[in-house]
């Protein structure tokens, strides 16, 4: 189970996810990246301050989604990952593809 919300924050979107993300709910996930991004909103922030588990599945989504906001012109960013979350980030090498922050408040500053 997992649940999505949506705000913005100047001109960065924010996705905050809840539950897992694995090989079930991850196309739900990238639906909503491509969504945003189609409508012309490029720089995206997920918030995984509520996410639960990520698999390989999950992982792939981070992935297309911070491809497709760069090629529109933006960047997507994770934030306020749990250990465990972290852990499988980490080990994958994904954190050094994709800009990782510890809060919210870090990753918005950064994307200013």
């Amino acid at each position: 189970m997992m649940n999505i919300g949506e705000e913005k924050m100047d001109s960065v979107v924010v996705i905050s996810i809840e539950g897992r993300v694995d090989g079930l709910t991850a196309p739900e996930l990238e639906n909503r990246i491509s969504e945003i991004v189609d409508r012309g909103d490029a720089n995206v922030l997920l918030d995984c301050a509520e996410m639960t588990y990520v698999s390989s599945a999950g992982l792939r989504i981070f992935l297309t989604g911070a491809r497709k906001c760069q090629q529109s012109g933006g960047k997507l960013t994770i934030c306020s990952l749990q250990p465990d979350c972290k852990s499988v980030v980490e080990t994958s090498g994904f954190h050094t593809v994709i800009d990782c922050h510890d809060s919210r408040e870090a990753a918005l500053a950064a994307a200013s």
